[in-house]
């Protein structure tokens, strides 16, 4: 449903997005997970046909979004990131608007309308304005807008960033089911839980470029069933790299600094005892550690030095 081969975007000499490939199918939520500046917006904005790429090529359902943008848009419902409701409209105007603003018409928008308000918790205050909302809600009509005319590929760009806990589990609710309907959801966050508990398959972007796709299961195997050892304190790192070369097993080192220290290892719980001892040893202020069993952020570690910034 998705096919972006060797996107690129420039703005002048920034290169948001650096030869970005990747395939999104039918029935199925497939994640673009990485921090903000990524490159995760620029790419769902191509591909949505806001903005012209630099170079590339993107098909949505079988259609260029640029030589057939028109035949490509059909398909296509759209939840961005910054809020895209009409505030002094009420709920249930806004959703006719998309709708319409999609060909729907007469009954079956009506049909639809109501429909969308169920699902998204909203009917009873259907006919209140949006700018009298919680944040949650607003949220919920946002992601209403985007489906109304139910489109068989979704974009959603960080759709729960500011959205309580209760909101959030309902959004996930309507997200799954858009999934089982047989729709393609392409969902961007910086949420390593989101994309955990959320995509069958998905892409870690960074500076621009992905660093590692595949299905969760896949993903995982890269890490391995090494654990993550991280402290932070005041450290001396040549001293510190010393003493750890002596540790056995030796842990593997992913990131090592004067500040911070972030180490892979098996079973890091039963030898975590001796790599603390090791590493006062050499007259390191251990200030804070942290054990994480292997995850995404286990292998975002590993692949870039750096922890999931937000």
């Amino acid at each position: 449903m998705i096919n972006v081969s060797e996107l690129q975007k420039s703005y002048g000499d920034l290169q948001a997005v650096k030869g970005v490939s990747f395939r999104a199918k039918a029935g199925t939520i497939f994640g673009l997970l990485g921090p903000n500046g990524a490159g995760k917006s620029t790419t769902i904005n191509c591909i949505s046909g806001l903005i012209k790429p630099t170079a590339g090529n993107i098909k949505v359902n079988g259609f260029d979004i640029i030589s057939e943008a028109t035949k490509a848009k059909q398909s296509l419902g759209v939840v961005p990131q910054e809020l895209a409701i009409y505030e002094d409209l009420s709920a249930l105007d806004n959703l006719r608007y998309w709708g319409a603003a999609y060909g729907l018409g007469g009954k079956a928008l009506e049909r639809r309308v109501n429909h969308v308000l169920e699902n998204i918790g909203l009917m009873d205050r259907a006919r209140d304005l949006p700018k009298n909302y919680s944040g949650g809600m607003k949220r919920r009509l946002n992601f209403g807008c985007g489906l109304v005319h139910e489109p068989k590929v979704l974009l959603l760009d960080e759709p729960t960033v500011g959205v309580d806990v209760q909101s959030r589990g309902r959004l996930f609710d309507l997200i799954k089911e858009e999934r089982d309907k047989g729709t393609c959801v392409l969902y961007t966050t910086h949420y390593m839980e989101e994309a955990e508990n959320l995509c069958d398959e998905l892409a870690i972007i960074d500076h621009g470029k992905i660093i590692a796709a595949g299905t969760l299961q896949d993903l995982r195997a890269q890490v391995g069933e090494n654990d993550i050892i991280q402290l932070s304190g005041v450290f001396n790192a040549k001293k510190l790299k010393a003493a750890i070369a002596k540790l056995k097993p030796t842990p593997e080192i992913l990131s090592l600094s004067d500040e911070s220290l972030a180490l892979a290892m098996k079973e890091a719980a039963r030898h975590l005892p001796a790599v603390l001892k090791a590493v006062s040893a050499t007259g390191a202020e251990i200030r804070e550690s942290r054990l994480t069993e292997p995850n995404l952020e286990s292998l975002f570690l590993k692949l870039t030095g750096t922890e999931l910034r937000a």
